[in-house]
């Protein structure tokens, strides 16, 4: 074992999957915690609980599960995992959405939704709460951090479906839309009305979105030959990005065009700039990303990118539910939709 690599090459050349020793030598614990922590026992310390974890996840180890659906105790239940705080989940209009297309999905297949939050420390109880055989598998939305969810779940066996793009480096199935090409366009079509000076309200970069979006950004700015890239970071909340709106006209006053990372942070912006006496387009022009119904009640009513929420919602318990059946591998199970660019107002 080399620079923490798991795997030896078999006999074809092919690297061997990790095993339960290796998972256990990286984790610094002997095999049989490894075990207890890999088959949901509570005779383990916390400390060990997170360490097998991930180096299970960082390893690629992957414990053997019957498929779903070829076993005598099947379960029918999907869980719905939010990795974000209370107070986003339930004023960010995405996620009502979002469940909404998963419930209507699984109703098709007699299966009920269970949702949960996490955040913090709560992530290790819902983690062992889900590897526990209650439910059929797991979507994770906004996962994110340095210990994600996904990765860990899915190592010890429980077939998971991540929302957005994930940035660890551990291979799970996921569904996403064109966040990089759907922010590049809107900066691109901010370019060919003549801005220059525009700035960027990201969303956390440890999010596959919010580093994709910024991505694209950045691309479209450079692509047109501008160094200038005034970028600062909220949370995907009206007040952080009013906060940061703040920020960069302090530091940009000439700014002439602003691109959000959200519907609600452009909602955040026009606020701030209102409020500092810009006029919107005519100053600043604004767009947001998701086309929420907030996005025509703000006025001006927002340009902003549409994402297909509830066909992402749909292709995630589509693409759960192969995955249980033993019908998706992995490792080949990535999912991105297109979005579009809807003009109104604001820009």
């Amino acid at each position: 074992m080399t620079n923490g690599s798991a795997s030896t090459p078999g006999g074809d050349g092919v690297a061997a999957p990790p095993t339960l020793a290796e998972v256990a030598r990286a984790a610094g614990v002997s095999i049989a915690t490894a075990s207890r922590v890999l088959n949901n026992s509570s005779r383990v310390s916390p400390e060990a609980y997170q360490s097998v974890c991930d180096a299970a996840s960082r390893l690629g180890y992957r414990r053997h599960r019957a498929a779903w659906g070829r076993s005598q105790t099947q379960v029918r239940a999907v869980a719905a995992v939010i990795h974000a705080g209370h107070r986003l989940v339930f004023t960010e209009p995405f996620f009502a959405r979002f469940i909404g297309a998963v419930e209507m999905e699984l109703a098709q297949h007699d299966m009920p939704l269970l949702v949960t939050n996490v955040s913090g420390t709560l992530a290790e109880t819902v983690g062992r709460y889900l590897r526990a055989g209650s439910v059929a598998g797991v979507i994770v939305v906004s996962d994110h951090g340095p210990l994600p969810l996904s990765g860990s779940l899915a190592a010890l066996g429980l077939p998971v479906t991540v929302v957005g793009r994930p940035l660890h480096p551990y291979q799970v199935p996921y569904v996403d839309a064109d966040n990089r090409g759907g922010a590049r366009e809107a900066v691109e079509y901010l370019l060919a009305k003549g801005r220059r000076a525009i700035a960027h309200l990201a969303a956390p970069p440890d999010t596959g979105p919010g580093a994709d979006r910024r991505a694209g950004y950045t691309e479209a700015i450079r692509a047109a030959g501008l160094t200038d890239l005034p970028i600062a970071y909220g949370d995907w909340s009206q007040a952080s990005a009013a906060h940061a709106m703040q920020r960069l006209l302090d530091q940009r006053p000439q700014l002439d065009a602003v691109f959000a990372a959200s519907d609600m942070m452009a909602s955040g912006a026009v606020r701030y700039l209102r409020r500092a006496g810009r006029r919107i387009p005519d100053d600043v022009a604004v767009i947001g990303f998701d086309d929420h119904a907030l996005a025509a009640q703000v006025r001006p009513a927002l340009t902003t990118v549409r994402q297909p929420i509830e066909q992402i919602g749909a292709a995630a318990v589509r693409s759960l539910l192969a995955l249980a059946a033993g019908e998706l591998p992995p490792d080949q199970a990535a999912t991105v939709l297109p979005t579009e660019l809807i003009l109104r107002d604001s820009a």
